[in-house]
């Protein structure tokens, strides 16, 4: 038997993409008979079992987190016998619920459904066959969920729809999408052959297991799977089409189940509500009456919405400062996308949390926590107009540290304190460590982030269309992309330099150190490698570098093989 690391996977990834993209293409083409055969060969392929299974147990940052059956990670010969094992019977196993809080509501939280690691490692191979065939179906318009798109995209979208004329917008939103879903509804819409059909029946059928108990799963696709998107996709496929064929000239954006419909009358939104709340009745789902309103983009008491955690509004300026129309007049206003006021408040909340719980830590320790969030913040914000919020914030932040440094120093004078706590840095006083302690480390400022423009992706391109050039071009200019990575993956032109395959989206990209000293981070001695490619190179390298060059992580891929989990079943 072939050792896991030794299989050859580039042949791999190259023979299940090449399928992909005739699945694509064949639906594409309409030919539904054609694309079905590919389907079934892709779902059987041996080589498609092993992607899949890689793509749970090694690439997935959540792949140490335990179904029903309690079992958290695989070893490479558990890798093989699940490979081997895997076959779609038209059964299903149990998922395990738990419970993590909503986005932007304290004291809400949503259920997700865990699979075990075979039942993800089956979801993922069916969602291999279907994605392709949905790509070429779905809207180009749809944005969440989907392989090289995300919201800053929507939202772009929205910004070139209403640049040159006020629109009015309603904002739907979907109650408890996913849910609700109507499961007959959904396997009729997913045209799938029957074998994929009998397993997807059996995965939203299998019930949740909560406390021992098993709650059957009558409606909607439980959040946590690998398929649990796509699914969601495919059921809310068509929507913008029962507007778009009453009103042409209506744009429907949607991203998961946020939508937006953008008309110049208000009572044409007004009968696009009416016929969301028909269309959707048809596949169990109804609006969330309180977060769907109408708003006009310009005027109005209350102009512009929120949506996605920005703000979307126009602005009456004069001829200066207008947007201008193709012919050079002025539009006499100016449409900006800034970052919404509620966003901004629990955002600094969050901020606050973690300076008041940091009464009994270092000022390292404190700088360390903060650091991830403003950053991960920041880097959501900085494709719109948000240097005005990024300074207000940067301000009410040192409002907050200043009072806690002062805290813990009551008898001390405030030019006492501002010298401990805040030193030059460059042009510029931050908030850091002493430069004579070892560790030093600055607060990072919202400011500090530079602002760019996001570049929306074409029309109704995919990934599954071969064109490598301009998907590997997108991955360096994507805004989660850290400046050092995006100047790596133009170096290596989107290409990994340990299997040479270029990067696709959803895969884990990290920066290696080529010497395997992770005290040298030199850009010369930086590469970009994908999250299992990274594990295998520093394993190779770590039998040859001398013990104190060897990285802390070279066992990063197996070092959780031997950890024994807790069993969430009780076997009694």
């Amino acid at each position: 038997m072939v050792a896991w690391q030794d299989i050859p996977w580039k042949q791999v990834q190259r023979h299940v993409f090449r399928l992909q993209k005739r699945i694509y293409q064949a639906t594409q083409r309409g030919e539904v008979r054609v694309a079905r055969k590919l389907q079934k060969l892709l779902v059987k392929s041996w080589y498609a079992r092993l992607l899949a299974v890689r793509r749970i147990s090694q690439d997935n940052r959540g792949k140490h987190t335990a179904g029903v059956d309690g079992v958290k990670s695989l070893t490479p010969t558990g890798r093989w016998r699940l490979a081997n094992a895997m076959r779609l019977d038209g059964k299903a196993i149990p998922l395990r619920r738990t419970w993590i809080p909503k986005p932007g509501a304290a004291k809400e939280k949503r259920p997700l459904g865990i699979p075990t690691q075979y039942e993800r490692a089956r979801q993922t191979l069916v969602r291999q066959a279907l994605e392709p065939e949905w790509e070429a179906k779905l809207s180009p318009h749809t944005y969440g969920f989907r392989p090289g798109r995300s919201c800053w995209d929507a939202k772009e979208a929205i910004f070139q729809r209403i640049s040159a004329r006020p629109h009015y917008a309603l904002k739907a939103d979907i109650q408890k999408c996913f849910d609700r879903i109507d499961h007959g509804a959904l396997l009729a819409k997913t045209q799938a052959s029957p074998l994929i059909r009998r397993q997807l029946k059996a995965w939203l059928k299998a019930g949740i297991l909560e406390d021992h108990h098993l709650f059957p799963t009558t409606a909607g696709t439980p959040q946590g799977g690998s398929i649990s998107p796509l699914l969601a996709l495919i059921a809310l496929h068509g929507m913008d089409e029962a507007i778009t064929q009453v009103y042409p000239r209506a744009r429907v954006i949607m991203y998961a189940d946020d939508v937006v419909v953008l008309h110049e009358d208000r009572k044409v939104l007004e009968h696009c509500q009416r016929l969301l709340m028909t269309w959707l009745a048809d596949i169990g789902l109804t609006l969330n009456a309180a977060k769907s309103h109408i708003s006009h983009t310009l005027a109005g008491d209350q102009p512009g919405f929120d949506w996605l955690g920005f703000n979307i509004r126009q602005y009456r300026v004069g001829k200066h400062q207008s947007g201008k129309r193709s012919n050079g007049t002025p539009l006499g206003f100016k449409t900006l996308i800034k970052p919404a006021k509620a966003n901004m408040a629990t955002h600094l909340a969050e901020l606050g949390r973690i300076i008041a719980r940091g009464k009994v830590l270092s000022q390292g320790a404190l700088i360390r926590q903060l650091n991830p969030n403003i950053r991960g913040w920041t880097n959501y914000y900085r494709t719109n107009v948000s240097q005005a919020a990024f300074d207000r914030l940067d301000f009410l932040t040192w409002v907050k540290l200043r009072r806690w440094a002062h805290r813990r120093h009551p008898r001390q004078s405030a030019g006492w304190v501002w010298q401990r706590y805040w030193h030059q840095l460059g042009t510029r006083v931050a908030f850091a460590t002493s430069a004579t302690d070892p560790d030093t480390v600055h607060l990072v400022t919202h400011s500090e982030m530079p602002i760019t423009r996001h570049v929306k992706v074409r029309g109704n391109r995919s990934p599954y269309d071969g064109d490598w050039v301009y998907w590997s071009t997108r991955q360096g200019r994507h805004p989660d992309a850290n400046p050092r990575l995006a100047r790596l993956l133009k170096t290596q032109r989107g290409q990994c330099r340990y299997c040479a395959l270029f990067f696709q989206h959803g895969d884990r990209i990290e920066v290696d150190h080529i010497n395997g000293d992770r005290r040298n981070s030199r850009f010369a001695n930086l590469q970009a490698l994908h999250g299992h490619c990274h594990d295998a190179k520093t394993r190779e390298q770590g039998d040859y570098l001398p013990p104190g060059m060897r990285d802390k992580h070279q066992h990063t891929e197996e070092r959780r093989d031997r950890k024994r989990s807790r069993a969430v079943l009780d076997q009694r």
